[in-house]
């Protein structure tokens, strides 16, 4: 459920009218519904409220500082994937003692930064970065805790770009080769306490099916690993519960939570989550103008100044985001792509969608765009990007400032050596 919705003709974000923050912030326009990501969070929190849990909000889906504090300000934990997104969440007033870093590629310094800034746990993803882990925490006199990334091989019946739980991913360990890394941790790396497990198989998945799958090998692992001195206390199942796009019946939190702690059930562990999609997705939205509309030969195109590197998800993927006028008439329906203006053919935020006819200078609301848009945006063609504004009740507040072209272009030289003939 989010907070966007019509009152008579006009779209609203909670009790402000979208047409009123494009006028005051211009477009494009990125809109998030507070109210929607407490709701949001309440749900998933309460779904685990009978277990030892750590909910760790997924930085990567969006890490606007005010959509971080809002969650810190909720008790959250975050789940990052670089040192960046650490200082974001430190910036922002979260609890690093409740931070989980995940990712293939961690740096040195990356380790070194969060060794120091004591967070609850690395999900380490390879042999070769466990050691330099142990170096790491060796030279600092400390010791880091650790969870192993497994790969359970489940298919999670999502995009191949999402999906990270089969062996062809590039995501953490196989279980065998898993089981000799604690034994070896435990024996030779002194400097780190092989405590949780982590596990993680892939993004927007609708159905429970794989989750419970995957909690049926974990238990065995945990099980497994006990028997032979290792102490699991943390279970971390990732993130990847889906949201609603277009027709998915994705399944309520409530729904997840019952199937997760019936296959915990007597594991005796701390469960951590690292949703992330699941609750900034659907509270926000980009609202961007119509500059032109044009028929061509074999169909109608809507131009808007929103453009693919806005939001990127439906060049990448193919994705799907419902598109609604911020103004709703009774004229007819046309089927149009709607478009940017890049200079790509893959510029475009909807392929052959069935949309009331527009004209030029009209809003229109992409939804469903809070996660992986704004993170995922660039500046290509040296384009500015989109301004975030959070609602909250009747008010509206800018979250991010829609850049300058001179902010562009600051850190870039012309030497004047290199020019000289």
């Amino acid at each position: 459920m989010h907070y966007f919705d019509y009152k008579a003709t006009k779209l609203y974000g909670e009790g402000v009218s979208i047409e009123r923050i494009a006028k005051e912030v211009g477009t494009p326009v990125f809109i998030y519904s507070h109210k929607t990501l407490v709701r949001h969070y309440n749900a998933f929190d309460s779904a685990f409220k009978d277990a030892s849990h750590i909910i760790c909000y997924s930085v990567k889906a969006n890490s606007n500082l005010s959509v971080l504090k809002t969650f810190s300000n909720l008790g959250s934990g975050f789940d990052i994937v670089s040192g960046g997104e650490l200082k974001r969440v430190i910036k922002a007033g979260g609890d690093p003692t409740k931070v989980v870093f995940s990712g293939v590629g961690k740096s040195e310094e990356e380790i070194a930064f969060a060794i120091k800034k004591r967070i609850l746990l690395f999900n380490v993803e390879s042999p070769q970065e466990l050691r330099l882990l142990n170096k790491v925490a060796v030279r600092l006199k400390t010791r880091a805790r650790v969870a192993l990334r497994v790969n359970p091989d489940v298919d999670p019946k999502t995009h191949p770009y999402i999906s990270t739980g089969l062996k062809q991913n590039k995501f953490g360990i196989e279980t065998e080769e898993a089981v000799g890394e604690y034994l070896y941790a435990q024996k030779r790396l002194k400097s780190l306490d092989m405590i949780g497990i982590d596990c993680h198989i892939g993004s927007q998945i609708t159905t429970l099916k794989p989750f419970v799958d995957t909690l049926k090998k974990i238990k065995a692992l945990t099980t497994r690993l006990r028997t032979l001195g290792v102490d699991i206390s943390y279970v971390n199942m990732g993130g990847g519960l889906g949201i609603t796009y277009d027709n998915e019946k994705a399944p309520h939190p409530s729904k997840y939570g019952e199937a997760v702690l019936k296959a915990t059930r007597g594991l005796d562990v701390t469960l951590i989550f690292e949703p992330g999609r699941n609750l900034v997705g659907n509270a926000g939205i980009l609202v961007t103008k119509v500059l032109y509309t044009k028929k061509g030969a074999d169909k109608n195109f809507i131009i808007t100044d929103a453009a693919m590197n806005d939001l990127p998800r439906p060049s990448l993927y193919d994705s799907y985001h419902a598109i609604k006028p911020v103004t709703k008439t009774r004229r007819r329906e046309i089927t149009a792509d709607v478009v940017g203006p890049i200079c790509e053919s893959g510029d475009f935020l909807a392929r052959d969608r069935e949309l009331k006819e527009v004209r030029p200078g009209e809003l229109l609301s992409v939804m469903s765009a809070g996660a992986y848009c704004f993170t995922m945006s660039s500046n290509y063609n040296t384009r500015t990007r989109a301004a975030e504004v959070m609602v909250k009740g009747r008010n509206l507040f800018v979250i991010r400032e829609r850049e300058k072209h001179e902010e562009l272009f600051k850190k870039e030289s012309m030497p004047e050596k290199l020019f000289k003939k």
